[in-house]
């Protein structure tokens, strides 16, 4: 076989891009997963929109000597969640899905757990957890997309790296 054959385009593939244009941006080389993709990104917003509304619940109530700068904390997380959820909505879209934002599902697909802690080291270690939640299906998630969908596998990377950093935040705040 010639080397050259290798690094050629499918020109199959690329013909059946140019039609049904009412799919946008996804074309019949998404295959049987896309579908699969939109579960597991609704799965996702699903986890972020809890997880938004569990540090939005510990902003709000944290108190204590250390709560102003833990809650200030807890508040960045929330805006951070809510931009994923965002990105996760949006691609979602792109893919032909439709996001579920419905409340009565979220409890159902969330990954994450809703917390109502009252001390303020309980709300850290919630939200550890939380954040360790994610990280470990963000993981798999990214394990499972593979080369499938190389845009939703970037997006879910960065992801990723952000719910790393929370945690490690969170767990240096628990250290003090």
């Amino acid at each position: 076989m010639d080397s050259r054959t290798k690094l050629e385009l499918n020109e199959k593939a690329i013909e059946a891009a140019k039609r049904s244009l009412d799919d946008g941006a996804v074309t019949p080389s998404y295959g049987p997963w896309r579908d699969d993709i939109v579960k597991l990104l609704n799965d996702a917003l699903a986890t972020e929109l809890v997880c938004v509304l569990r540090y939005k619940r510990h902003y709000f109530t944290a108190h204590g000597i250390a709560s102003p700068r833990i809650a200030e904390e807890f508040l960045e997380h929330a805006n951070a969640e809510a931009g994923h959820a965002d990105r996760i909505a949006e691609r979602i879209v792109q893919l032909g899905g439709e996001p579920d934002f419905s409340p009565d599902h979220l409890s159902q697909r969330s990954h994450a757990e809703y917390d109502e802690s009252k001390d303020l080291r309980d709300m850290l270690r919630s939200n550890l957890i939380a954040e360790r939640v994610a990280v470990e299906t963000y993981r798999q998630m990214i394990e499972l997309i593979g080369d499938k969908d190389p845009t939703t596998r970037r997006l879910l990377e960065e992801v990723l790296n952000d719910e790393e950093e929370h945690a490690d935040e969170l767990k240096d705040l628990l250290d003090e």
